[in-house]
């Protein structure tokens, strides 16, 4: 069987820095941290770490109030950027063929406010009557994917990984095969997340949270750095279009690249802890499923978070395959770890690095931890001509997922 080639044709972001894509890359090449202190968090008996990078919500009223009411913060968030990454790519939903496009959209859990109130109504008198009818869709894992596709109208294939950290990128490999399957024609793929006490508190429990900057919440978190004390949790979406290439050809579409490799894998290791061995499998299979070598990797987005035990293990992976040529960074600093979103959001800033010609470094990177040595740390912007990139997630129950995308 031939497969299909994939490319990405359109992206939509709603984050931290801005609620478009321009807004977004801007607020990176400014070198701005969207991390603030969360004051009302302070109420939470146990909770340590204060900090995290919320998005402004704008204009939620546009969706129309039939879609809205199922739709808890994540899936607003899902759809305003499906909106966006479908004008961008230029398709109209009417001109695809029936049940060949659909979207895949991953997530850490549903709405976490939703299901924070859906528990705080309910337990007092243990009364399911005083729960609206929609609360169910805004707190079901797969709330992101489910509420776009009905808003849009998608008849295809609808999908929702939940893999935490790895969720967007599991989406965006998902759908590279499908396509290249022959499955279907187009896909909307990514991610959404939203913030919430309990989001930030499950990983304060543990001791993965950043906690010795909340009076000075923009020098945290700090990926590889000597100092850094854990993550910053952050919400948003990142959706991309993944197009069958010669449909995408055809039309005359802007290609911002196309995927030619992917790979995920557990590591069976341990619940929290990353392990280095299975990074390294996860990206060397990627790069044979791309069928190119590791000098032929121009960039490296690092999934790197500024948790100890994470950012040391990546480094010391990226170091065994790639050596210390590579130039990698990680875009953490600017909007914290947007945990189920993060892969896409931070695809389509690796995109937009390659459309550019630039590589943004990594904020609050002063002092580079000895753990971390031995890699190409990009600490000041530097212009480079990028022809290939790899992305890389690894998340916690040892999920890693590590993506490849080249210049057309």
């Amino acid at each position: 069987m031939q497969l299909k080639r994939v490319a990405i044709t359109g992206m939509g972001i709603v984050s931290p820095l801005g609620n478009d894509v321009n807004s977004f890359i801007k607020g990176i090449e400014a070198g701005k941290s969207s991390v603030c202190y969360m004051e009302e968090w302070a109420q939470y008996i146990g909770m340590n770490s204060h900090v995290a990078a919320p998005v402004t919500l704008k204009d939620e009223k546009k969706i129309p109030r039939q879609s809205r009411r199922s739709m808890g913060r994540m899936s607003i968030f899902a759809a305003q950027a499906s909106d966006q990454a479908l004008a961008d790519s230029g398709t109209t939903l009417s001109e695809v063929p029936s049940r060949r496009i659909g979207c895949v959209i991953g997530s850490t859990t549903g709405s976490a406010k939703s299901i924070n109130d859906a528990f705080e109504i309910m337990l007092p008198e243990k009364d399911l009557t005083r729960l609206s009818s929609t609360m169910f869709f805004q707190c079901m894992s797969h709330t992101a994917a489910a509420n776009v596709a009905q808003y849009l109208g998608l008849t295809g294939y609808i999908m929702a990984p939940a893999a935490a950290c790895a969720s967007s990128l599991h989406a965006i490999g998902t759908g590279y095969d499908l396509i290249r399957l022959g499955k279907q024609d187009i896909l909307l793929c990514g991610g959404a997340e939203e913030l919430h006490p309990t989001v930030t508190g499950s990983f304060d429990i543990l001791f993965a949270t950043s906690v010795k900057y909340n009076n000075s919440p923009q020098k945290t978190p700090r990926p590889f750095d000597k100092e850094r004390d854990g993550l910053v949790c952050g919400e948003g979406s990142g959706i991309l279009v993944l197009e069958e290439y010669e449909r995408a050809l055809c039309r005359n579409a802007k290609i911002y690249a196309e995927i030619i490799g992917y790979s995920t894998c557990g590591s069976g290791f341990h619940m929290s802890q990353s392990d280095k061995k299975s990074m390294v499998y996860c990206m060397s299979e990627a790069l044979s499923n791309a069928q190119i070598r590791p000098d032929q990797i121009d960039y490296i987005n690092a999934h790197a978070t500024g948790t100890l035990q994470g950012d040391k293990e990546e480094a010391c992976a990226v170091k065994e395959l790639f050596g210390g040529s590579v130039p990698i960074s990680s875009l953490k600093g600017y909007i914290g770890h947007s945990m189920g979103a993060s892969g896409a959001i931070e695809l389509i800033a690796s995109l937009l690095m390659m459309e550019k010609g630039i590589i943004y470094p990594t904020l609050n990177l002063d002092e580079i931890s000895p753990d971390c040595e031995g890699i190409n740390h990009i600490t000041k912007p530097v212009k480079k001509e990028i022809n290939t990139i790899l992305k890389n997630c690894f998340a916690f129950g040892g999920i890693n997922a590590a993506l490849i995308c080249k210049k057309i």
